[in-house]
């Protein structure tokens, strides 16, 4: 409670501000609903909302678990050899800082506009690529040298030294790369959609898009609250997950 308290406090206050402001200054619904309006459209709206919630996790899901075996299955690959690394590593960092909206129409193209979901969630799986490669790569190579002299001393094979030493050492970096990539996992498959715009997925990026169009803020704002909910559960879901294999390792 002692964690939870002050930002519920902070949050009432600024949402009682927010209502406040509303009725003060009469604002117009479609530029600033207050924020009853917003609860009310997320409780009429609630049954349509969570079924786009529920797609947008699924993709964001999907594409976690494909950047997580492919960054992690590269990183792997890539910590045997320093040659390797050294020309992976390059291209991996022009796919991170290649924005996603650029390649968004070609990936659509390649996986066919009848087959949106398949672009939203490859480049989705493109956006949190980058942080489980770099977190996965930098652990294997975080184990104690003086460590890896004793493996040396014992003659241990590298599948030994990879199972016993290295990816032990990995686990808290492999974790928090998760972390950061399940949150990118959620803006990735959103912006995808909005890219694609075929509406086919009907994740919470077509009701954004959909409720902008009609200019229904609150019910934009809802969305906006689902998706915000949905990245919070997933980090959160992360994060318990991080806590409890540290005090295991500890």
């Amino acid at each position: 409670m002692s964690r939870l308290l002050p930002p519920l406090v902070l949050t009432a206050a600024l949402l009682a501000a927010w209502e406040i402001a509303c009725r003060a200054l009469h604002l117009p619904a479609y530029l600033l609903p207050p924020p009853s309006a917003v609860g009310m459209a997320l409780v009429g709206r609630a049954p349509l909302l969570f079924a786009s919630a529920a797609a947008t996790f699924w993709m964001a899901f999907q594409a976690l678990v494909l950047a997580f075996l492919l960054g992690g299955g590269l990183a792997l690959a890539v910590s045997l050899n320093r040659s390797a690394e050294q020309a992976v590593r390059p291209l991996a960092v022009a796919l991170q800082v290649t924005p996603v909206v650029a390649i968004a129409p070609l990936v659509l193209i390649w996986a066919g506009l009848d087959h949106a979901g398949r672009a939203v969630v490859a480049l989705a799986a493109a956006v949190a690529f980058f942080p489980l490669f770099s977190g996965v790569l930098a652990g294997l190579k975080s184990a104690d040298p003086d460590l890896e002299r004793l493996f040396d001393l014992y003659g241990a094979s590298p599948l030994q030294r990879l199972i016993r030493l290295r990816l032990p050492s990995a686990l808290p970096f492999i974790l928090e790369g998760l972390r950061v990539a399940a949150g990118l996992s959620v803006i990735g498959a959103v912006v995808a959609e909005f890219v694609s715009g075929s509406g086919a997925t009907q994740g919470l990026a077509w009701r954004l898009l959909e409720s902008g169009n009609r200019l229904r803020t609150a019910e934009m704002l809802a969305a906006l609250f689902c998706l915000m909910s949905l990245g919070l559960a997933l980090n959160a879901a992360v994060g318990a997950a991080e806590r409890v294999v540290r005090r295991r390792l500890v």
